[in-house]
């Protein structure tokens, strides 16, 4: 008899357990603002060294834009990425606003010569994106 009322007091234990849980959300990120506007055009998805290409309408939060981008980037390699404006390029050369680098593990990071996990972003300087 004592098997059977440790089962479940177990049983009851685990139940309450599973519903206080089911009845919590997880918080909010309150640091995350607003999802920058961008639009991926070209990603290479295979081989160590992958290029991503992005496009924006504007020169506002070209980081936020680079850091979502890589937050999306899973595999293991050497990440570039280049934000060129959607407007103003032509077919021979595009109006590129910033590149960045991203090394994500050993072979990432043997590619783009940063540490494992880390970035390197820059901004052209007098890059413009007309409306």
């Amino acid at each position: 008899m004592r098997t059977r009322t440790t089962t479940a007091a177990l049983i009851a234990a685990g139940l309450l357990l599973t519903l206080a849980a089911c009845g919590t959300e997880p918080e909010p990120d309150k640091t995350a603002g607003p999802k920058p506007a961008y639009k991926v055009t070209k990603q290479d998805t295979e081989g160590n060294k992958r290029n991503v290409e992005v496009e924006v309408d504007t020169t506002k939060d070209l980081r936020a834009v680079f850091d979502d981008v890589v937050r999306g980037l899973k595999d293991e390699a050497g990440y570039y990425v280049m934000i060129n404006c959607s407007s103003g390029g032509t077919a021979a050369a595009d109006n590129r606003l910033a590149n960045g680098q991203y090394a994500n593990g050993s072979m990432g990071a043997a590619t783009t010569g940063l540490d494992d996990g880390t970035t390197e972003f820059d901004t052209n300087d007098g890059a413009t994106c007309p409306a």
